[in-house]
C-alpha cells in the first residue's frame, strides 16, 4: 500500500513538472518570437533608410554602408534562428522522452488495471457479499469491510492514474506536434533569411563595384576636365597675349576701341539660354564625396535650344574641347571674354562679328553627367574666371 501511495505522489509530481515544462515552452516560444520581431524591425528601419537614400541625390558609399548594415542584421537573424532551432530541437527531444516515459507508465498501469479487473471478474459480482457474510465475528466483519473499502479506493486510484496518464500523453503529443510545426516554420524562416542574406551580399558587391566604377569614372572625368580646362586657359592666355599686343600697337597710333562689356554691366547682361541652374560657379561636392571646381554656371535646357550671345563681340575661336564638346569663345574687348560650352552645333565662324542676342549655336550636353545643358563662362583680363551670376540679370 505504501508503494502504491509513493507511486501516486510521484505521478502527481511528474504531472506538475510537465505543466511547468509546457508553460516554460510557451514562454520561450513567445520570447524567441519577440526577439526575432525586434531584429526584423531594425532591418525594416534600415531598408526604409536605404529607400530614403536612394530617393535623393546620394553618395554610393552610403548605399554600400546601408547594405552592409542590413547584411549584418540579417546575419544576426539567421544566427538567432539557428539558436532557436537548436533550442527547440532540445525541447523536442525532452518532450519526446517524456512522452515515451509516460507511455511506458501508462502501459504498466493498464497492465495492473487489467489484472485487477480479471481478478474481479473471476470472483464474480457477489464476492464482496460472500466475504462479508463469511465473517465469524463482529470484529472480523469490521476488518473485512475495512479491507474491501481500501481495495476499492486503490482500484479507483488506479483508474484515475490511468486516465491521468492518458490525458498527459495526449497533451505531450500536442506539444510535440506544436514544437515540430514551430521548428519547421523556423527552418523555413531561416531558409528565407539566408536567401535574403545572399541577396544583400550580392547587392552589396554590385553596389561596391558601382561605387568603384563611379569613383574611377569621376576621377577620369575630373582628369579630362582638368586637361580641357588647361587647354581652355592656354587658348585664353594666347588670346589675351595677342590682345595686349594689339592694344599696345593701337595705343601707339590711336585710342583703342571701348569694349562691349564693362564693369558697369554687372547684373545687366542677358542670359544665353533660359533654363534651370544645374551648378553654380566655384567649388562643389560631387555625389561620391569628391570635389570639382566650376569656372562657370551650368544651365539646363533641352538639346537643340538656341544659344544667344550675351553681348556684341567678335568670335575668337570655335573648337571642340574634349569633355566640353563644341565650344565658342567670344571677345568683347577690354579684356572680357564669354565662353559657351557643351554645344551640339556651332553657327558662327572664327573672326566673325556678332551682335547681342545673335544665335551662336545649339545646346547639347546630353552625354554629360548633368544631362542636357550648356556651361556659360565669363573671363576677365588675364583669363581670370568670374562668377557669371554676378554679371547676368536676376534669374527668374
Amino acid at each position: 500500500m505504501m508503494g502504491r501511495a509513493g507511486a501516486m505522489l510521484a505521478a502527481a509530481a511528474v504531472a506538475l513538472g510537465s505543466a511547468a515544462q509546457a508553460q516554460n515552452v510557451e514562454q520561450q516560444l513567445r520570447s524567441n518570437q519577440q526577439r526575432l520581431e525586434e531584429i526584423r524591425r531594425e532591418r525594416d528601419q534600415l531598408q526604409t533608410e536605404l529607400e530614403n537614400i536612394q530617393s535623393r541625390m546620394h553618395s554610393l558609399s552610403s548605399e554600400v554602408t546601408n547594405l552592409e548594415r542590413q547584411k549584418t542584421v540579417t546575419g544576426r537573424i539567421v544566427n538567432e534562428l539557428d539558436r532557436q532551432i537548436g533550442s527547440m530541437r532540445g525541447q523536442l527531444d525532452t518532450l519526446t522522452l517524456e512522452l515515451i516515459l509516460t507511455q511506458d507508465a501508462l502501459a504498466e498501469k493498464r497492465a495492473v488495471l487489467e489484472r485487477r479487473l480479471a481478478e474481479i471478474y473471476k470472483r464474480g459480482s457477489l464476492w464482496t457479499f460472500q466475504a462479508l457474510l463469511a465473517a465469524e465475528s463482529f470484529g472480523d466483519l469490521l476488518s473485512r469491510y475495512k479491507y474491501l473499502y481500501l481495495v476499492s479506493r486503490q482500484d479507483r486510484a488506479l483508474v484515475g492514474e490511468v486516465e491521468d496518464l492518458r490525458d498527459r500523453i495526449a497533451a505531450r503529443r500536442r506539444e510535440v506536434l506544436n514544437v515540430r510545426a514551430e521548428l519547421a516554420r523556423r527552418r523555413d524562416e531561416r531558409g528565407k533569411e539566408l536567401s535574403q542574406y545572399v541577396r544583400l551580399e550580392r547587392e552589396s558587391e554590385q553596389s561596391l563595384k558601382r561605387t568603384r566604377g563611379s569613383e574611377q569614372e569621376t576621377a577620369e572625368r575630373l582628369e579630362s576636365l582638368s586637361k580641357d580646362e588647361k587647354r581652355l586657359n592656354d587658348i585664353l592666355v594666347a588670346l589675351e597675349r595677342e590682345r595686349a599686343r594689339r592694344a599696345a600697337t593701337a595705343a601707339a597710333s590711336a585710342r583703342p576701341a571701348e569694349g562691349t562689356i564693362k564693369t558697369a554691366d554687372l547684373g545687366s547682361l542677358d542670359w544665353p539660354v533660359d533654363g534651370q541652374i544645374l551648378y553654380q560657379f566655384g567649388r562643389a561636392r560631387r555625389p561620391n564625396n569628391t570635389f570639382i571646381r566650376y569656372n562657370g554656371v551650368g544651365i539646363g535646357v533641352p538639346v537643340g535650344t538656341p544659344v544667344r550671345a550675351t553681348e556684341a563681340g567678335t568670335v575668337l575661336t570655335v573648337s571642340t574641347l574634349g569633355t566640353y564638346g563644341p565650344s565658342v569663345f567670344v571677345n568683347h574687348g577690354g579684356g572680357f571674354y564669354t565662353i559657351y560650352l557643351y554645344l551640339s552645333r556651332i553657327d558662327v565662324k572664327n573672326n566673325q562679328a556678332i551682335t547681342k542676342g545673335q544665335v551662336i549655336g545649339l545646346s547639347g550636353g546630353a552625354s554629360s553627367q548633368e544631362g542636357p545643358h550648356i556651361e556659360f563662362q565669363i573671363r576677365g583680363e588675364g583669363g581670370i574666371a568670374l562668377d557669371p551670376v554676378n554679371w547676368l540679370k536676376n534669374h527668374k
